[in-house]
């Protein structure tokens, strides 16, 4: 891959599918092995939307860079996320993306089986002409988050996974007198009731 990327960047943060260590709160109810065969599910689905973008590609991987997997092939890009908190490790790869030219940089990640193409692409198109795009998940966090613009200070002083990071996002975007936009709402998949309320996932 080039060093420089001017165009349109997608970062997509997984962690590595080792039972016992995702969907750990799914696990309470579920089982290690259930929970590690949702998520698999669920890294299927996300390359599957991905796969039909055309922009610049990066899978960030939690632990350590998988080289025999499904992000394999040379379409995506493989990087280790690096920081104290998810919050941080955000930040430096939106830092990474921006210094190296990358115009609008948007992140996803794994736990969304509603995430379609149509809705990546608005994201893009929306960033022409605004600083910011959010897409809200249903528990209150995002499933999205692209910027025009690096704004290091979104990733601050926030207590990620809780119910109130998408409305403390939008309250500083608003302080900060920056322009965004919202994205439909979708749903993540982290409990059982979120598994069986989803349309796209089920038990069997």
């Amino acid at each position: 891959m080039a060093d420089s990327v001017t165009g349109p960047t997608l970062l997509i943060f997984i962690k590595n599918p080792v039972r016992g260590r995702v969907k750990t709160r799914l696990a309470e109810t579920a089982g290690d092995d259930k929970a590690l065969e949702v998520y698999q599910k669920l890294l299927q689905i996300t390359k599957s939307v991905t796969d039909r973008l055309e922009v610049h590609r990066e899978v960030w991987y939690s632990r350590f860079i998988e080289q025999d997997d499904i992000w394999s092939g040379g379409r995506y890009e493989k990087k280790r996320q690096r920081g104290k908190d998810l919050g941080g490790r955000m930040k430096a790869a939106f830092r990474e993306a921006f210094a190296r030219g990358s115009g609008r940089v948007v992140i996803i990640g794994s736990d969304c089986p509603g995430l379609r193409p149509p809705i990546l692409r608005q994201a893009f198109q929306l960033l022409r002409d605004h600083k910011v795009v959010v897409g809200p998940a249903k528990d209150g966090g995002y499933y999205l988050l692209g910027m025009a613009e690096f704004y290091p200070a979104l990733f601050d002083r926030k207590r990620w996974s809780t119910p109130a990071v998408c409305e403390q996002t939008i309250q500083q975007l608003n302080k900060m007198n920056v322009s965004y936009r919202l994205l439909p709402e979708l749903n993540d998949i982290d409990t059982q009731q979120d598994l069986e309320q989803s349309q796209h996932l089920s038990m069997q």
